[in-house]
């Protein structure tokens, strides 16, 4: 049984982990990143099945984002993204059972049937709403039906949270899943007058008046890779080459000196200056029970939900009834068993044989979180009731395929800013151990690729200072 001695101990190979080992190793760091499983990159997993690319995990990500497009530049990988087709942009919401676009101008929003007209007249109220300033922590949906009206919250704002999270909208935490929100309300007393601040501000900066941007961020575009989004982890991996242990999964972690000592299930040990754990949170509590019960409580207690993915492969010539576009989302007031479709194919070609198309229909979430013990048969056939009974189709898949995420997405529920600063605190009282992952400050790709540049930075700081 060897011992492995290294500068920086990584747990945890999915997206934030390889990040980064990479960013370090770039910055002259030795590490050594150690992944329970027989593969790298968590739930990012693109697999080939009969000819159609199916995605695990996030189908993509916005190229809105420095740090991510820095990484892939890095990696070389910028001549393998590809973008979402622009023909097909159109998102639905599920509305009284019908499919309802989502209006991308003013006067679409005052022209669609997307609300009623007491809902959109609540939403063009949105200014004249006073601003809450008492800091306490508010959910998405209470801070939606106070701005826009409980109408825009149940059906736009709901749909949003359910695409994003696969969540509650009534749980999650307004601060922690859109913070840009709370603080357009708070700089400038409501979103219009926020949006209209940030027009007059590009204008003056000489940019066009209507460009990108809005409540939610500036404006971007959904991006892929040609082989699927694996790719990214999967150069990370390559990148490290030995530095990337698999099936090198640890179980205590303790102190060694002024250092820590990680022994892994095989029975080899690491020892290393810092450790980052970078798993999900509930795999994090379970190595550090030993060390610290109040951290590995406060980690357990973060919820997560539970995902099936239905992936269905249609003839081209069988959904010529359907309208193509990007996919629909469903609100949870509406009675249809699914949490949305997203037409793979129409948004990435690549993504079917020829004349065939990818539909991946999510199951689950938080409002339904026993689906995934559902068998593959069960789940098939509710996706297919759910498409038929909101596109009217009837056509037999030729390819049919089931994935779950058990642990699913994080929930960051109302509290989540304060649990995360009673962990920091935990964390104070252990020098050189620190926390990283989506379970904390991102759940997309982004936030996951954004931290672990800054972190790396931090981690270099604290070893200049020792």
């Amino acid at each position: 049984m060897g011992v492995t001695h290294t500068q920086v101990a990584i747990v945890g190979a999915g997206l934030s982990g390889l990040a980064l080992g990479f960013h370090l190793r770039r910055a002259g760091v030795d590490v050594c990143v150690l992944e329970a499983r027989d593969r790298a990159g968590g739930n990012i997993r693109s697999e080939r099945r009969d000819g159609y690319l199916c995605e695990w995990g996030p189908n993509g990500f916005l190229d809105n984002e420095p740090a991510s497009l820095r990484l892939i530049d890095a990696l070389g990988l910028r001549e393998q993204l590809v973008k979402a087709s622009d023909a097909f942009g159109t998102r639905w919401v599920v509305r009284a059972g019908k499919l309802r676009a989502l209006p991308r101008a003013p006067l679409q929003f005052l022209r669609s049937d997307i609300l009623s007209l007491r809902g959109k007249l609540r939403v063009l109220l949105e200014s004249m709403q006073p601003v809450r300033r008492d800091g306490s922590d508010e959910s998405v949906f209470d801070f939606a039906a106070r701005r826009i009206g409980r109408e825009a919250a149940q059906v736009l704002v709901d749909a949003m949270v359910t695409g994003i999270y696969a969540g509650d909208s009534r749980q999650l935490s307004l601060a922690s899943t859109f913070p840009r929100m709370r603080e357009l309300e708070q700089q400038h007393g409501g979103l219009f007058r926020a949006m209209r601040a940030m027009r007059r501000a590009r204008r003056k900066a000489g940019g066009a008046a209507g460009a990108g941007g809005g409540p939610f961020g500036p404006g971007s575009t959904l991006c892929s890779f040609q082989n699927g989004m694996e790719t990214l982890p999967l150069a990370l991996a390559h990148t490290l080459g030995d530095a990337l242990r698999l099936q090198a999964a640890p179980r205590a972690l303790a102190r060694a000196g002024d250092g820590w000592m990680l022994e892994l299930e095989s029975g080899d040990s690491v020892q290393a200056e810092h450790v980052v754990v970078a798993s999900p949170a509930w795999a994090a509590a379970d190595l550090l029970r030993g060390l610290d019960a109040n951290l590995s409580f406060e980690l357990t207690a973060m919820p997560t939900a539970p995902v099936a993915v239905v992936f269905l492969g249609f003839a081209d010539a069988a959904l010529h009834s359907v309208e193509r576009g990007f996919g629909f989302l469903v609100p949870a007031v509406e009675p249809v068993p699914i949490l949305g479709a997203l037409y793979e194919s129409w948004v990435f070609p690549n993504r079917a044989p020829s004349g065939r198309v990818l539909f991946r229909v999510l199951v689950g979430g938080a409002r339904d979180p026993q689906a995934v013990d559902a068998t593959d048969e069960q789940l098939v056939s509710r996706a297919l009731d759910a498409l038929e009974r909101v596109l009217h189709l009837q056509a037999t898949p030729a390819m049919t395929y089931v994935v779950r995420q058990r642990r699913g997405i994080p929930q960051y529920v109302v509290g989540h800013a304060a649990r995360l600063q009673r962990i920091e605190a935990a964390l104070a009282n252990h020098p050189g151990l620190a926390l990283s992952g989506y379970s904390y400050h991102g759940v997309a790709m982004n936030a996951c690729m954004k931290y672990a540049e800054e972190l790396c930075a931090r981690l270099a700081t604290e070893r200049q200072q020792a």
